[in-house]
C-alpha cells in the first residue's frame, strides 16, 4: 500500500508540474484527484496497520515457543 501511495504522489507531482507549465486547470484538477486518492489509500493503510491484534496477551491462547529457536513446540 505504501508503494501505491508513493506512486500516486509522484503522479500527482507530475500533474502539478504539467498544470503549472501549461496553465491548464484540467491538469490541476487531475493533480487534486490523484492526491486525494493517495491520501485515502494512506489513511486506509494506516488504519489497517493499527488494528488490534487478534490474540491479546494473557488471553490463554498459546503463542509460539521461542526459547528453543524452533516454533513447532518440540525440544
Amino acid at each position: 500500500m505504501l508503494i501505491l501511495t508513493l506512486a500516486l504522489a509522484a503522479v500527482g507531482f507530475a500533474l502539478l508540474v504539467v498544470a503549472l507549465m501549461t496553465g491548464s486547470v484540467v491538469w490541476a484538477w487531475g493533480c487534486i484527484v490523484v492526491c486525494v486518492i493517495g491520501a485515502v489509500v494512506l489513511l486506509v493503510s494506516s488504519l489497517r496497520g493499527t488494528a488490534a491484534p487478534t490474540t491479546e496477551p494473557g488471553s490463554g491462547a498459546p503463542g509460539p515457543d521461542t526459547t528453543s529457536g524452533r516454533f513447532d513446540g518440540s525440544d
